[in-house]
Parts: structure tokens; sequence; C-alpha cells
């Protein structure tokens, strides 16, 4: 049976000059953006910010040279992404290629699509979305029923992708497609592909949500020629892969800082008032953000070792969405005052922009359900 690996773990020394850099930086170019916009943060998108980024080379990182990587340690990754996190910084545009799409295909990709692919998005000139969830599959990712039929020279694609976060943004999709269907074995025949969203038979709809943004999107396939060369990995490995993209997905202090602006502005609330009730209230938010940053460095430090922390990052996720979605509604029953939209005072705004947006924390990444049942098959559980 396998148990929990939470080692402690410290930031090395040398990530102090790398912060004091990204402060600056920051400093420089978030001024202007309203508040209630940075607590968009990974969801935001800017693409100008983002080329500043990889600018800078904050982007890809601990990818090799050879790609226009860094070779960076997973700790001074880490600390870049804690500072845009905690800062607002509008980073969304970049964020999955970044994040996923790239270590995807250093792992699983052909040296033609690495040396083509990976040097834009160090840049920031490259972004990406995920096609994964499906109408009428829920989280069930083996249930998944857009096909890719062979064709002479390609594939050619029908079906729809739903919640596809930034598609309306990104320049490619790395998709998870059915290449072969036995209802016996329905997570076999599964096949990822990488789809050029510019392709004919592409349409993206928008889909608006609460805070009336249009984050996620609606993507049809009709009749979408993918050619051959745009296969990731093998055909029928797809839901191996897309096992291996998700623990990306699930191992960043994404997964905690999101609401990080309201906790700050939250204090700056209660300290107009004082009381013993919202200290405590807030030491224990404090404490609590302490320990998952503890757990989540404990992630990074596994990743730094070329370990799999895929059950530790989804103990981190689920822990995470779980604090992130309690703050707006402890942040509402400490101060009484009442969320807004578009009029009233910093806080009021950042507060009414995650409480509308929170309930979506424990869908992103897989649900609270699918993760609840990664922890206990991993700790031998069922």
């Amino acid at each position: 049976m396998e148990t929990f690996r939470f080692d402690l773990c410290e930031l090395p020394d040398e990530t102090k000059g790398l912060r004091e850099e990204v402060r600056a930086f920051l400093r420089d170019n978030l001024k202007g953006i309203p508040l209630v916009k940075r607590a968009q943060t990974w969801s935001g998108s800017d693409d100008g910010f983002s080329a500043a980024m990889g600018a800078k080379g904050w982007i890809g990182m601990t990818w090799p040279k050879q790609y226009g990587g860094g070779e960076r340690s997973f700790f001074d990754r880490y600390v870049v992404l804690e500072e845009m996190l905690a800062a607002g910084a509008p980073v969304g545009a970049h964020w999955i290629a970044d994040r996923q799409s790239g270590p995807l295909l250093l792992r699983f990709g052909t040296e033609e699509q690495r040396q083509f692919f990976l040097p834009k998005i160090v840049t920031g000139d490259c972004f990406f979305c995920i096609g994964m969830s499906e109408p009428d599959s829920g989280s069930d990712l083996a249930a998944t029923r857009t096909r890719a039929d062979k064709v002479e020279g390609g594939y050619l694609v029908n079906g729809t992708k739903l919640w596809t976060s930034g598609a309306h943004h990104a320049h490619y999709m790395i998709a998870l497609f059915r290449t072969r269907y036995d209802p016996a074995k329905k997570h076999d025949g599964l096949t990822q592909f990488l789809v050029d969203l510019k392709t004919p038979g592409v349409t993206i709809r928008p889909i608006r949500d609460l805070s009336g943004n249009a984050h996620f999107n609606e993507v049809i396939f009709e009749d979408v020629f993918v050619p051959d060369n745009r296969l990731v990995g093998a055909e029928g490995t797809g839901w191996d892969q897309v096992r291996a993209e998700l623990a990306f997905e699930r191992s960043g202090p994404e997964r905690y800082l999101s609401s990080f602006l309201l906790l700050v502005e939250l204090i700056r609330e209660v300290q107009k008032t004082g009381g013993t009730r919202a200290e405590e209230e807030i030491g224990r938010l404090v404490a609590h953000l302490v320990t998952l940053r503890q757990m989540s460095l404990s992630v990074a430090g596994m990743l730094n070792a070329g370990e799999n922390p895929a059950l530790e990052a989804s103990v981190v996720k689920d822990l995470g969405a779980l604090y992130e979605q309690e703050l707006p509604v402890r942040a509402h029953e400490l101060t009484g005052i009442e969320p807004t939209i578009g009029t009233g005072s910093d806080f009021q705004q950042v507060l009414g922009y995650l409480t509308q947006v929170t309930p979506s924390f424990s869908l992103r990444g897989g649900t609270r359900e699918i993760l609840r049942g990664i922890i206990a098959r991993g700790l031998g559980l069922r």
C-alpha cells in the first residue's frame, strides 16, 4: 500500500534573487490593472504580458535549451509562478502550453513536433488549449466519442469538445479523440492529436459564465483533417498520456493561490474593525494556506528530483479547491459586506468575482469525486 510523501522542502537560497527580479518586473508591468481584473490571474489573458515573460525566459524554464528552454530547476519555475499568481498577473494566454502541453510533447511528442512547437511556446507566441471533456460524458474521459477516422495522409475528425478553457485565444489544441471503439475496453482506442484551430471545419463557440466572462468554449469538429504528423505518441496510447498530462495540471501553486488576492483584501478589511473572532479566522486561513504551500513545495521537490508525484498532486488539488471555495464564504461572514460586480470597493468586486467562479474550482483538472477515487486507488483502498 502506498502512503503520501510530503517531505519537508525549502526553496534554495539562490532563488531569492530571482524572486526579487520577478517582483520588480511585476511592479513595472501590472501598473493600472484593476484589482478585480488581476483576480482572474491564470484565467486572464494578455498576449503582450506573455511575450514579456517569454523575453525574460520565464516560459518553458525547465525545458532543454535545444528547444529554447532555460534548463532551470523546478524551484526556479515555482518561484516565478508563485509571484505571478500572488500578484494577479494575467498569465492565462501561455499557461496551459507552459504547464502541460510543452511537457507532454517533451515526453511523448516526435522530434519534429518538439522542434516546431516548443520554441514558439517559450517566446510566448504559441498558445494551447486542452480538448478532453465532451457533452454528456461528465468527468469520464473514457466516454470520449469524438472520432478520428483514418484517411489517406491523416485523420478526419467529427465530434464536440466542451468546457475547453481558452480555446478562443489558443492557436492549437491537444485533443483526445477515439480512433477505435471496443465496448469491453473503453480505455483503449484513445489517441491524442495536435489540432490547428484555424483548420477548416473547426467552430469555437464561447460559453459565458456567471461572472460574465467567456473563458470556457464549445469546440465543434466537422470533417476536420488532421495530418499524420500531428498524432502525439502512438495510436491508442491516449489514455495513459492524458493521465500523465493531468498530473502536470494538478501539481502547481495555482491550486491554492487562485484566490490569494481575496485573502489580502480580507485582511485589509478586517484591520479596520479588528476583533478576536476576525483575528482567529484570519490566523486559521493563513495557517491553512501555509500548509498547502508546503505540500505544493514538496511536489515541486519531487518533480525536481525526477519523481512522479501524481498521488500527492491530486491531494494538493483537492484540498486547494476546498480552501479556495471556503474563502469567499468566510470573507462574507467575517465582514458582512455584500459582493458586487462592476461597482463597489476593490474588496467587494474581488469577493463578487470569486463568489461566482469558485464553484468551478472543484471541476477544473478533475472533479472532487474523480480525484478522491485516484487517491483511494493510490492508497490501495479500491
